[in-house]
C-alpha cells in the first residue's frame, strides 16, 4: 500500500509538472537587449517578438540593459532564475568577452533560442566630410593624424573587430575613437555631426544612406551588396582584406542554461515561426540582414566557428587580453 501510495503520488507530481510547463507562459517574460534603443539589435529584437507573442500566446516585455559591450545585460540574465522568463536579445559579442577581459560567461552559459540573422559590416560617414570612399579616408587620416573621430561600442563590439581588421591591412590608424552604448546611438550623432566615421552594421546604417543623412565608404565584404550595389567592397580597395573577409554579427535570443527543455522547445518553436512572419522577412531583406533562423547544434556548430575566427583574428592583431588558446579556442 505504503508503495502504491507514493507512486501515486509521484505520478500526481509529474503530471502536475507537465502540466505547468504546457501551461508555460503564465506571466510576463523579460526580454533584455544588450545594446541601445535604434540600433540593428534593438530593431531586431523588437521587429520579431510580437509575432512570437503570438504564438505563445503571451508577453515579452523587453528592456534595453547597455553597458560593458552588452556583458551588464548578459550578467542581469545569468542571475536570473532557469525557468524560461528571462530572455537574453544579444549579438555576437558574448563570444569575444573572455579573451577580451569583459567577463567569464560566454554564449555557452547559455542555449539559443534562435539566431535570426547575420549582417554585413558597412563603413560610413556624415554627410559633411571631405572623403566619399575608402581610399579617400586613409588618404586623409595619413594627411591629418589624430583628426578623424572614429564611432566605437566598446572592445570586442563591430567597430572593433572592423577597426582591427583596418589596423592589420594598413598599420595603425591614427585616430580619436569615441564611444557609443551601441551603433544607434553612433549613427544618430554620426548625422549630428559629433563623429566623423562608423564602422556599423549594414541594417542600421541602411535607411540613413538612403535618406542621405551619412554617406557609404566601403562595404566590407568580398561581395557587391543587392541592396545598396553602387557601394564598393573593401577588397576592391585592398585585396588584403580577402584573407578576413567574409565577416559579420548576428543576433540571438538565449535562455540561461538549464531551462526546461520543454520551455526551451516552446520558445524556440515560437521564434522559429516568427522568424518566416512576412513582415519580419520583409524587414530582414530591407536593411540587407541575411535570414539565418537556426538553434539547436546548428547554431552552436555556427558560434564555435565564428568565435574561432573572430577571437584569433582580434588576437592576431594584438588586441585581446588573453590568448584564445587560454579558453580552449582552437585556431581555425
Amino acid at each position: 500500500m505504503k508503495y502504491t501510495v507514493l507512486g501515486s503520488i509521484s505520478a500526481m507530481l509529474i503530471g502536475a509538472t507537465g502540466a505547468l510547463a504546457q501551461d508555460y507562459p503564465t506571466k510576463e517574460i523579460q526580454g533584455i537587449i544588450q545594446w541601445g534603443a535604434g540600433g540593428s539589435t534593438d530593431v531586431v529584437m523588437r521587429s520579431v517578438t510580437p509575432h512570437a507573442e503570438a504564438v505563445l500566446g503571451g508577453t515579452v516585455v523587453m528592456q534595453n540593459m547597455t553597458g560593458g559591450v552588452g556583458a551588464i545585460g548578459l550578467n542581469y540574465v545569468a542571475d536570473q532564475a532557469a525557468d524560461g522568463y528571462t530572455l537574453l536579445m544579444g549579438a555576437e559579442n558574448p563570444l569575444l568577452y573572455k579573451v577580451m577581459g569583459l567577463g567569464d560567461k560566454d554564449y555557452s552559459d547559455f542555449t539559443a533560442i534562435n539566431l535570426l540573422a547575420r549582417g554585413t559590416p558597412i563603413l560610413v560617414a556624415g554627410q559633411n566630410t571631405p572623403y566619399n570612399d575608402y581610399a579617400e579616408l586613409m588618404d586623409f587620416i595619413a594627411a591629418n593624424p589624430g583628426e578623424v573621430r572614429f564611432g566605437a561600442t566598446g572592445p570586442g563590439g563591430l567597430p572593433s573587430v572592423i577597426t582591427a581588421m583596418i589596423n592589420s591591412v594598413e598599420g595603425e590608424l591614427d585616430v580619436i575613437s569615441v564611444p557609443f552604448d551601441g551603433d544607434g546611438p553612433a549613427l544618430t550623432a554620426l548625422q549630428g555631426g559629433a563623429i566623423d566615421v562608423m564602422p556599423a552594421v549594414l541594417g542600421a546604417a541602411i535607411e540613413g544612406i538612403r535618406a542621405g543623412t551619412m554617406k557609404p565608404l566601403a562595404m566590407f565584404d568580398v561581395d557587391a551588396n543587392e541592396r545598396l550595389p553602387d557601394v564598393p567592397t573593401v577588397t576592391s580597395f585592398n585585396d588584403a582584406y580577402n584573407d578576413l573577409l567574409p565577416w559579420g554579427p548576428f543576433f540571438g535570443i538565449f535562455v540561461k542554461n538549464g531551462t526546461p527543455d520543454d520551455v526551451v522547445a516552446s520558445l524556440q518553436a515560437a521564434y522559429s515561426e516568427a522568424a518566416q512572419n512576412a513582415d519580419f522577412v520583409e524587414m530582414i531583406d530591407n536593411r540587407g540582414f541575411t535570414m539565418m533562423n537556426i538553434a539547436g547544434d546548428e547554431a552552436a556548430d555556427f558560434m564555435n566557428r565564428w568565435q574561432q575566427n573572430t577571437t584569433w583574428l582580434l588576437h592576431d592583431a594584438g588586441i585581446t587580453q588573453n590568448s584564445p588558446e587560454d579558453f580552449g579556442i582552437e585556431r581555425p
